[in-house]
C-alpha cells in the first residue's frame, strides 16, 4: 500500500463517485459496489468485504455484483484454495464494456432495419425509426474510431504510469 494513500478520503470520494453513477442512472448498489472495487488497493474484493465496507446486506451486494458481471464491468474469480468468489474490476473495464456495447449496437441496427423495412415509407414511424437507426449506426462508427484512439492512448498511459513507478 502506498504511504500516500488516505483510506478515509478514498472511501469518502469513492462513495461520492458511486452516488454520481447512481444519479446518472446506475442502480445505486451496483454503483457503490463498482466504485468500491475500483478504488480498492488490489481491485479485488469478496462479497463479505463489500458487504462490510458498504454496510449492505449480502443479498444487496449479490444483486449489484450480478449487474456488474452482466455489463462486464467486473469479473468473478475463485480465490485460490478456497470456495470464495472474488470480484475484480480490471484496468480496462470501461473499454471491455464499450466493446460489448458495440456488439449490441450492431444487433440493434440489424433489428431496427427490419422494423424500418416493415414500417411503411413516408410514415411518422418510418421517420422516427430511420433517425434512430441513423443515430445507432453513427455511434457504432464513432466507437470504432474511439477504439483505435483509445488503444494508442492506453499505451501512452501505461508507459507514463510505468515511468512514474520506476
Amino acid at each position: 500500500m502506498s504511504a500516500d494513500r488516505d483510506d478515509d478520503a478514498v472511501k469518502r470520494y469513492t462513495e461520492q463517485f458511486g452516488n454520481l453513477l447512481a444519479e446518472t442512472g446506475w442502480p445505486r448498489m451496483a454503483a457503490r459496489v463498482f466504485a468500491a472495487i475500483l478504488s480498492s488497493v488490489s481491485g479485488r474484493m469478496t462479497a463479505a468485504e463489500l458487504s462490510d465496507q458498504l454496510q449492505a446486506s449480502p443479498a444487496a451486494v449479490s444483486g449489484a455484483v450480478n449487474y456488474l458481471l452482466q455489463l462486464r464491468l467486473a469479473t468473478r474469480e475463485r480465490e485460490p484454495g478456497t470456495r470464495r468468489d472474488v470480484y475484480v474490476v480490471q484496468d480496462d473495464a470501461w473499454y471491455q464494456t464499450m466493446m460489448s456495447e458495440d456488439a449490441s449496437l450492431l444487433r440493434w441496427s440489424e433489428s431496427l432495419r427490419k422494423v424500418l423495412d416493415a414500417s411503411g415509407d413516408g410514415t411518422d414511424a418510418h421517420r422516427r425509426i430511420r433517425i434512430s437507426l441513423g443515430f445507432i449506426d453513427f455511434i457504432g462508427e464513432e466507437v470504432k474510431g474511439l477504439t483505435d484512439r483509445w488503444v494508442k492512448r492506453k499505451a501512452e498511459l501505461d508507459a507514463e504510469i510505468d515511468a512514474e513507478l520506476a
